[in-house]
């Protein structure tokens, strides 16, 4: 099938790609340690067998597609068939209990799903006990699943046959359906984290994503070449740009590892050339980097110390192609041999063209680690209702602390109460059954709020402050910025996360979480015995490191001139981690601040009465699903905020 203009649907592209790129891979799978390749032409016959299937169940236009598991081909597959039938897939995030998953199908009228493995399956089988509008549970993986009740589960290899046989019969079964697509039709629906309330669903239309993905392919000069590892969540936007719509848009291959043990070693045996990570991931990278370094030997650390403070000083300047003494460049070239290329290795990006990071602000110093090694790792700021791209920053234009210019058809503006807005290809269709919800998000002339707070610096690229909800005033009348000063803790390897009081107090107080891996590791090397993840937090020394982190956050936030007086004079760290299971984080780890104010007010209070210590009895729910409680006695430290920089001088 072919057209005059460019494909505007995913089974538009996946015939071109089929045509143009038969024999080029378009997914790999590692399974039982070997790399399964599918290539285009393979894909096509493939995702065109099960959209064959999905009909002869029943399946019809606008019937949605649930879909619940991890990065699998399979998965990616059932996508594109939904959509060569006119349905609508709906990605759910895998880990969400089955309560949250029922929420997502019952919302969306979901009347099929595709589940991944017996998890899942049982999962959903506990959903369809509650929602009678589900016709069918397709499994891919059958494993556990001999003995189960057939009466709705089909298998996904007993699907795609029905659908040969049907196309065996009838070869053009699909074809008008594919041609009556439009560019402009519901083409996924994807659910907002929730961080406030109920996720939303996002509708985003065929051209959304098609055109998104094309003009951030072109923006990067993404081609056919490209290999990507595809780790992060189907249900994420993210994912659906960099693994999905890229894909299709460019041609390039996607590589699912074996499972989420193995993403690192995978990501090694792939050397991706265009990787996307959260700032977590970058950051759990480079803490590795340190423990090993700190397990080294004394001439290799030195020899790591050295070359990094060359690469500190001079490696940056040198992607960018600025002017560099010869010496320097010699160094920097040894340094490569000896250190850079080698730690690249270890960690997957040796071949690494393009690296994105967004969700979260990451700290200047791990950026530039980054950067300085030779990586080409730069930021986006995006969202779900935009398709993800609203800013990204071009080569030659990267800087740690903005988020770029707007991005290739993306218009931003900044109104009068500091939030940023924008209007681009990417803008959803509407929030799925909720009226009032998109009338909320769009202006009267078509822009779209984000709820964030920012500005444009002299360089016209985009700062970030914080959520415009959560920005707030001290008592003295100066700005508070909660997640501006949570990242800023955050980008400490033992800080794994922070929340932060102070609109309408007089001073800010912060929860920390430790990083269980980077304090472990520390204790380990120290001979600091410890029983359990609560032990090693109260520990003194824990508080001493936590401690010497905010003072150095205390120190850079005195050399602003609106945040000076947002230092932390009181801090406490949480006897637990923050848990999506216990609602006080959502699956992409944001922090739910209404449930914590409501779950742990007695500490919040006590933060602000001078107390020194506060026993605290806190309910949780365990691995297996039970639940428990766990009491503890919290100790409360007091530091004192450093002079703003001018007075100080």
């Amino acid at each position: 099938m072919t057209t005059q203009h460019q494909p505007d649907t995913f089974p538009k592209l996946l015939l071109r790609n089929a045509a143009q790129f038969a024999d080029r891979p378009a997914v790999r799978e590692k399974a039982f340690g070997i790399w399964q390749e599918w290539t285009w032409a393979q894909v096509r016959e493939e995702v065109f067998a099960f959209a064959a299937g999905l009909a002869q169940l029943g399946f019809a236009e606008g019937d949605k597609l649930a879909v619940i598991g991890g990065n699998r081909p399979r998965m990616y597959w059932g996508m594109t068939a939904a959509q060569v039938l006119r349905g609508i897939p709906v990605p759910v995030y895998q880990e969400s209990a089955a309560a949250e998953i029922q929420y997502v199908l019952e919302h969306a009228e979901a009347k099929f799903v595709l589940a991944e493995n017996q998890e899942q399956v049982d999962k959903a089988l506990e959903i369809a006990a509650n929602l009678p509008g589900i016709a069918r549970i397709i499994y891919d993986d059958g494993r556990g699943l001999r003995d189960y009740a057939k009466d709705k589960l089909c298998d996904f290899a007993e699907v795609r046959r029905r659908g040969r046989e049907a196309l065996a019969r009838e070869p053009q079964l699909l074809d008008a359906h594919i041609a009556a697509a439009r560019g402009g039709d519901a083409g996924i629906i994807l659910y907002t984290s929730g961080t406030t309330g109920k996720p939303k669903g996002v509708v985003l239309s065929n051209d959304n994503i098609i055109i998104t993905s094309r003009n951030s392919a072109a923006h990067d000069n993404l081609t056919a070449g490209e290999e990507v590892l595809s780790y992060l969540p189907m249900a994420w936007v993210g994912d659906n740009i960099f693994s999905y719509g890229q894909a299709y848009a460019t041609g390039f291959c996607i590589n699912c590892p074996e499972n989420e043990s193995t993403v690192a070693m995978d990501l090694r045996e792939i050397g991706p050339t265009y990787y996307f990570a959260p700032p977590r991931v970058f950051e759990n990278l480079l803490t590795g980097v340190m423990i090993r370094m700190e397990d080294a030997g004394r001439i290799k650390r030195a020899m790591f110390s050295h070359f990094m403070k060359v690469a500190r000083e001079y490696g940056a300047a040198i992607m960018r192609g600025a002017p560099a003494p010869l010496f320097a460049r010699l160094r920097y070239r040894l340094g490569a041999l000896l250190v850079y290329a080698p730690l690249k290795n270890t960690m997957g990006f040796s071949r690494i063209r393009v690296a994105y990071t967004a969700g979260e602000a990451i700290g200047p110093e791990i950026f530039n680690f980054y950067r300085a090694l030779g990586i080409n790792i730069k930021q986006l700021y995006g969202q779900t209702e935009g398709a993800v791209f609203i800013t990204m920053q071009p080569d030659g234009e990267v800087h740690a602390d903005t988020v770029g210019p707007p991005a290739p058809g993306v218009d931003v503006r900044v109104d009068d109460d500091g939030e940023v807005q924008y209007r681009s290809p990417g803008v959803f269709l509407h929030y799925h059954k909720d009226e009032a919800a998109t009338r909320g998000a769009k202006t009267g002339d078509g822009w779209v709020r984000t709820g964030d707070a920012g500005y444009f610096d002299r360089r016209g690229h985009l700062k970030i402050i914080d959520r415009v909800r959560d920005v707030g005033k001290l008592n003295d009348g100066t700005l508070f910025a909660p997640k501006y000063l949570e990242n800023k803790l955050k980008f400490f390897p033992h800080i794994r996360e922070a929340v932060t009081f102070g609109d309408g107090r007089d001073h800010v107080a912060a929860f920390i979480n430790i990083d269980p891996d980077a304090v472990g590791n520390w204790a380990e090397r120290n001979g600091v015995a410890y029983a359990s993840y609560q032990e090693l937090a109260a520990h003194a020394e824990t508080y001493r490191m936590v401690g010497e982190s905010i003072e150095q956050v205390n120190r850079d936030l005195a050399a602003d001139e609106k945040l000076h007086a947002s230092q932390i004079t009181r801090f406490l760290i949480l006897h637990k981690e923050l848990d999506a299971d216990d609602g006080e984080i959502t699956r992409t780890r944001k922090v739910r601040r209404s449930t914590i104010f409501d779950k742990y007010g007695e500490l919040v209070d006590a933060l602000y009465s001078g107390a020194e210590n506060r026993r605290v009895s806190t309910e949780v729910t365990f691995e297996d699903g039970r639940r428990g409680v766990i009491e503890a006695d919290l100790q409360i430290r007091t530091l004192r905020p450093h002079a703003p920089r001018a007075q100080a001088a």
